[in-house]
């Protein structure tokens, strides 16, 4: 049986850059701990993935009417008294 290095077990181990004695040992804040593993999540979509978002006040510039064309046919899109939308052909 060889006893090696038995007579260091329990030293202080350093794994800084800095030359302390004491051992190593987290900060307050951030506490050393195993590695923990990366969840892994689904990537977020891009700012240029969302679609564009309009003012309606833009869009009927400030009156109560807009005429909004698509390919052929011409909606109107319509602002009620109680704030809400109406889109009709």
């Amino acid at each position: 049986m060889d006893m090696g290095d038995r007579g260091n077990r329990g030293a202080p181990v350093s794994f800084g850059s800095g030359s302390s004695d004491r051992p190593a040992t987290g900060t307050k804040d951030m506490p050393m701990t195993s590695p923990q593993p990366t969840p892994q999540t689904t990537p977020q979509p891009q700012a240029t993935d969302a679609p564009p978002r309009h003012i309606a006040q833009n869009l009927t510039e400030g009156g109560q009417l807009a005429h909004i064309l698509h390919g052929d046919q011409t909606y109107v899109l319509r602002i009620t008294r109680a704030g809400k939308l109406i889109l009709t052909k």
